[in-house]
């Protein structure tokens, strides 16, 4: 198996095109056409980390966070980032980040801290724009099952839960063809009337030239007339945060103490009770605090995150809990969600993950 293949299982699952405009997934280090020996998971690519994978053989690290996330204007290994760098490349060990694309996906990052909850009815906090576009191409009719079956098949047609979705309007096209054409239908030289049917789907830009190559793959015309055109819909399965609801309400200070057993935290640090019950809990792993306004319009009793500033505690304001449990914390069973979707995909394959504790902060 190559590099390339582990790649698409991963952006398969959590396109790149979804990654904020700072970040820097993707590969790293590395050739996507490297054979791989072995696959080693992990939250950060770590000089530990990179030693580990030499020691077991694996000439891949798949980690949550970009070792590099900015500029690398000199790499002489004056920091841990260049040293990381230098091993990787001497050692021929590939890097690969999959960050804030695999924390906007709907059963991301945010899905594995809901699931540890138990929270259900879960929605996207703060859904994404300009993910969506649409297909409107025309179709005779003997034919539009044909291509709206394909079209499905690429990926178009999905609303929420709901998938082949479509509209279809009856109509009746002209068309003339030059010298040297071979129409489906007609003489050339002479305008044609054809009874056709205005097919309109939905697809996320990712899959932009997988739609156009399965429209021109399927449809019966010679020249095919479509048109795509970009929405500024938010995307309601693609974005930041999670909100659900727990299966029974509970006391606030009990559920804090589920958070930090369920977390396996040292700390929650954690804004005045409200004396109320929890019953709907917002979350998002990492750093979260540009999420609280969301988690308050959405109601949330209790929102779950890390990197809180002192001064952002205060902006809670009484109208819900805040909860710090720490970034690392948040983000620690990112590793298993790697593990599910590398053995989904390839069953006889069992990556390594990595006994590397990476994060930098202690508590006393």
């Amino acid at each position: 198996m190559k590099i390339k293949e582990i790649i698409q299982a991963i952006e398969q699952f959590a396109p790149l095109q979804y990654q904020e405009s700072y970040d820097n997934a993707g590969l790293i280090f590395g050739r996507a056409e490297q054979e791989v020996t072995n696959v080693l998971l992990t939250l950060d690519a770590t000089e530990a980390v990179i030693d580990e994978a030499i020691s077991r053989g694996c000439n891949l690290v798949i980690a949550h966070h970009p070792i590099v996330f900015g500029g690398l204007k000199k790499i002489n290994g004056n920091n841990y980032v260049e040293r990381v760098a230098i091993k990787a490349i001497k050692h021929d060990i590939a890097v690969y980040a999959a960050h804030t694309n695999l924390d906007n996906v709907h059963n991301g990052v945010c899905a594995v801290m809901a699931n540890r909850l138990g929270l259900e009815q879960c929605r996207v906090l703060q859904p994404k724009r300009g993910l969506l576009k649409k297909l409107f191409t025309f179709v005779p009719e003997a034919d539009v099952e044909k291509v709206r079956a394909a079209l499905f098949a690429a990926g178009a047609g999905h609303i929420g839960n709901y998938s082949e979705c479509s509209f279809n309007g009856a109509g009746e096209g002209t068309f003339k063809g030059d010298k040297g054409t071979d129409p489906y239908v007609g003489t050339p030289g002479k305008r044609h009337f054809e009874a056709e049917i205005k097919l309109e789907v939905i697809f996320p830009v990712y899959l932009e030239g997988k739609i156009v190559q399965t429209l021109l793959g399927h449809h019966p015309y010679e020249e095919v007339a479509y048109d795509i055109v970009s929405l500024d819909n938010a995307y309601q399965q693609v974005g930041s945060g999670l909100i659900g609801i727990l299966p029974e309400a509970m006391d606030e200070m009990q559920f804090l103490q589920y958070v930090k057993t369920q977390f396996q935290t040292g700390c929650v640090k954690y804004t005045p009770l409200r004396g109320r019950l929890v019953k709907q809990v917002a979350l998002c792993g990492g750093a979260g605090s540009f999420l609280l306004k969301q988690a308050i319009g959405a109601g949330a009793d209790v929102y779950i995150s890390s990197d809180f500033k002192y001064h952002e505690f205060f902006d809670a304001d009484n109208q819900l809990v805040i909860a710090d449990i720490g970034h690392f914390e948040s983000e620690q069973f990112t590793v298993e969600l790697f593990y599910h979707i590398l053995t989904e995909k390839f069953r006889n394959f069992a990556p390594l993950k990595s006994t590397i504790k990476t994060n930098p902060v202690n508590y006393l």
